[in-house]
C-alpha cells in the first residue's frame, strides 16, 4: 500500500522504469510516529524528505508569548519537511509533530543526491515539488496579507475539506492566524448565512 501511494505521487510527474523504481525503494526508510511525537524540533537539522503514507503532521513555530503559529499541515500523499534546513544543513526554526499516528517513507539528503545522479528524472520530480511548495507559500502569504478572516477560512475549507474534519479547531485557528474563540464565532456566523 505505501509503495503504491508514493509511486502514484511520483508518476503524476515522471515515468519510471522497473529498475528505477527498485533503486528508489532501496533508498527509502520507513518510520512511524505516535500522535504528539516529533519528527523535527526547532534547532535540529532536517535530515530527510518525508512522504506521508498515513496520518497527519503539522509544521509550526512558537513565539515568545508561547503561541503556536502553524505554517503547514501534511496528510497522506503529501511530502513534509523543513526544506530550508534540509537543503542548507542549518538548524530548523520549526517543529514538525504528528497530530495522528503517522507512517512515513523517508529519504536522506545523501541518498537523494545519489538518486539524482542515478535517475536524473528525479531531479525533475523534486523540482516540481519545490516549485509547487513555493507557489503555495506565495499564495498563502498573499492571502494572509489581502484576504479577510472569513475569506481565509472559506478558502481553507474549500481547498482542504478533509483537514477540517481531522484537525482540532484550535489547530485550524493557529494555521489561519485566529484565536479558537474567533474561529468558533466565525463558524457560527457562517452557519447562519
Amino acid at each position: 500500500m505505501e509503495d503504491e501511494l508514493i509511486l502514484k505521487n511520483i508518476e503524476r510527474h515522471i515515468h519510471l522504469e522497473k529498475e528505477e523504481i527498485n533503486l528508489f525503494y532501496s533508498l527509502l526508510t520507513s518510520r512511524s510516529l505516535k500522535k504528539k511525537a516529533y519528527l523535527l524540533r526547532q534547532g535540529e537539522v532536517c535530515k530527510t524528505e518525508n512522504f506521508i503514507v498515513k496520518g497527519c503532521l503539522r509544521m509550526y513555530t512558537i513565539d515568545e508569548a508561547g503561541l503556536e503559529h502553524i505554517v503547514m499541515f501534511g496528510v497522506e500523499g503529501w511530502w513534509s519537511s523543513d526544506l530550508f534546513s534540509f537543503f542548507t544543513g542549518t538548524p530548523s526554526d520549526y517543529y514538525i509533530d504528528a497530530l495522528e499516528d503517522t507512517a512515513l517513507l523517508q529519504i536522506s539528503k545523501p541518498d537523494l543526491e545519489l538518486l539524482y545522479e542515478k535517475v536524473p528524472k528525479f531531479e525533475r520530480f523534486f523540482r516540481i515539488l519545490l516549485q509547487n511548495a513555493f507557489i503555495a507559500q506565495q499564495r498563502r502569504i498573499n492571502q494572509n496579507l489581502s484576504y479577510t478572516a472569513e475569506q481565509r477560512y472559506l478558502d481553507f475549507i474549500t481547498k482542504y475539506p478533509q483537514l477540517e474534519q481531522r484537525i482540532p479547531q484550535k489547530q485550524v485557528a493557529a494555521y489561519l492566524g485566529f484565536t479558537p474563540v474567533f474561529l468558533s464565532m466565525l463558524r457560527k456566523k457562517l452557519s447562519h448565512q
